[in-house]
């Protein structure tokens, strides 16, 4: 049995030196050793970390071991469809072999490790057994006390296990199992925590292995440049990738030191791979922004529509690969127009006998998901009324046939995406405020959010000349402490986060969008 550490001090100091943010599951790990410390006995907590790939959730488990001083064993369960896998087969059989969680105990070593469960949303079902339903009792609190192998064939105690899972997608996972399981979210990083991991982590172990001096602007550049994912695994490829480019030409003698610049970046790594969408030229009739996010992070899209002279029968038309809730939100959308045409101030013979085509870009790309329609009515109003939309601002909610704007999910990578195209101002559910929370401080200090209960509220906010009835939460710039006189002058100086992903914006837009289920 381990010796667990309940020096919440190094604990803390032993977390923030292998991962940069990632507060809250610090936070929860911190918890737990405070109440360790008061108890002394206490059950391990089933954690189940969810998050995009390359985002730290395998990594943070060994940083969890070595701050608890216990034991790490990980276990891979992508793939896994056997029951047998997970409680091990009879002695009956030639070749009987322990379950992989008593086979991970022995390699452990201890009674009370960290077992990490990777990959848990990736458990396949077959003929032999659902490994799953397996699962549900090594990791129930209640029942793991006395969980029975089938090639042991007697009760092993899990229950002094600190068990954390790790998945990719949360609705993947058997709702039993999740139930058993304690959440925690892990969202894409900003650009700033992307500067900062790779300050601290990934240009310092490239720099051992080949050679490199490191600077700001050369890394902020591979970061916007070449790199686009919620995590950073393709960031350090791409730093590696330099790196080894450099050693080639000291090696070869053409060079012997290079300091690192966006010249040299562009010049060694080639053109840019990633073009993000970027903020619209100019304010536009019939094109609204919207958000919209995926498991690799957030973006914005653009939703166009136009009013054509029909056959007199009032055609639909809705294009753009989009999945059944964006096309009942296009509807909605269209009858909320006819229906309350005065209130928008639009003509009632507006959209009689006309065809209404609403297209999202880019076609290729598979869309769905209900946080889209009050960017598609939006546009419609626009298109109707012959209003520009303005184009610094984007949106997010989903519209009833009442005008409601309903909360939506994503709202964070959502708002990272829009900051990201260069937009400024952003038009979200007013449920959705608690959400707000979440918002890193270095975004909050470049966005204006703009809090909608009804259309009008959207509408008022979004067009040209319009004067906005919505609930607005401006910029709030964080207070930087002076630097200290004595040694920690320059720590000081480390600290403030603002400049270092450029200067901030003008205030402008944000934009919405429902590319993926909420």
């Amino acid at each position: 049995k381990s010796r667990i550490s309940r020096d919440i001090v190094k604990a803390e100091r032993i977390l923030d030196e292998d991962h940069y943010g990632l507060d809250k599951v610090k936070e929860r790990i911190v918890e737990y050793l405070a109440v360790q410390q008061r108890t002394r006995k206490m059950k391990g907590p089933i954690l189940c970390l969810v998050g995009a790939p390359g985002v730290g959730k395998t990594s943070l488990g060994k940083s969890i071991a070595r701050a608890t001083g216990r034991n790490f064993v990980r276990m891979s369960l992508g793939g896994v469809r056997d029951e047998a896998e997970i409680r091990g087969h009879r002695r009956t059989y030639i070749g009987a072999l322990p379950g992989r969680i008593i086979q991970g105990m022995r390699q452990a070593k201890t009674k009370n490790p960290v077992f990490l469960l990777d990959e848990v949303d990736k458990l396949g079902v077959s003929f032999q057994g659902d490994p799953s339903s397996a699962l549900l009792e090594v990791l129930d609190p209640a029942q793991n006390s006395s969980f029975v192998d089938h090639y042991l064939g007697i009760p092993f105690d899990l229950s002094e296990v600190l068990f954390i899972a790790t998945a990719n997608y949360l609705d993947r996972i058997p709702g039993p199992l999740l139930d058993r399981m304690e959440r925690v979210d892990f969202a894409g990083y900003t650009e700033l925590e992307k500067l900062q991991i790779a300050k601290k982590y990934l240009v310092p172990r490239q720099r051992r292995e080949n050679s490199l001096t490191e600077e700001d602007d050369a890394v902020l550049s591979v970061v916007q440049s070449y790199t686009r994912e919620s995590g950073v695994r393709q960031l350090e490829r791409e730093v590696g990738r330099f790196a080894r480019k450099v050693a080639r030409q000291i090696a070869g003698g053409k060079v012997e030191k290079i300091n690192a610049s966006k010249s040299d970046v562009r010049e060694l790594l080639g053109r840019p791979r990633v073009h993000p969408e970027r903020i619209a030229d100019e304010d536009t009739v019939g094109v609204a922004t919207g958000m919209f996010y995926t498991p690799m992070g957030g973006d914005i899209m653009f939703v166009e529509t136009s009013i054509m002279p029909g056959d007199g029968k009032g055609g639909f038309i809705l294009t753009g690969q989009l999945g059944d809730v964006m096309k009942e939100s296009g509807r909605a959308a269209l009858s909320f127009a006819k229906a309350h045409w005065k209130q928008l101030g639009i003509e009632e013979d507006s959209l009689r006998g006309r065809d209404v085509h609403i297209h999202v870009p880019a076609g290729a790309i598979p869309k769905d998901g209900p946080s889209a329609g009050i960017t598609m009515a939006t546009a419609l109003v626009s298109a109707v009324s012959g209003r520009k939309i303005r184009r610094e601002v984007s949106m997010t909610g989903e519209l009833t046939l009442t005008g409601r704007v309903l909360p939506i999910g994503g709202l964070k990578e959502k708002v990272l995406g829009a900051v990201r195209a260069g937009i400024t101002e952003v038009i979200l559910p007013i449920d959705n405020e608690a959400d707000l929370e979440d918002i890193p401080d270095e975004v909050r200090e470049r966005i204006t959010f703009h809090l909608a209960e009804t259309l009008d509220d959207v509408i008022s906010t979004a067009l040209v000349g319009g004067i906005s009835t919505a609930k607005t939460i401006l910029p709030t710039p964080t207070v930087k402490k002076k630097p200290a006189r004595k040694k920690k002058a320059s720590s000081a100086s480390k600290a403030s986060p603002t400049n270092v992903a450029g200067p901030a914006r003008k205030a402008g837009s944000a934009r919405t969008a429902g590319s993926t289920p909420n």
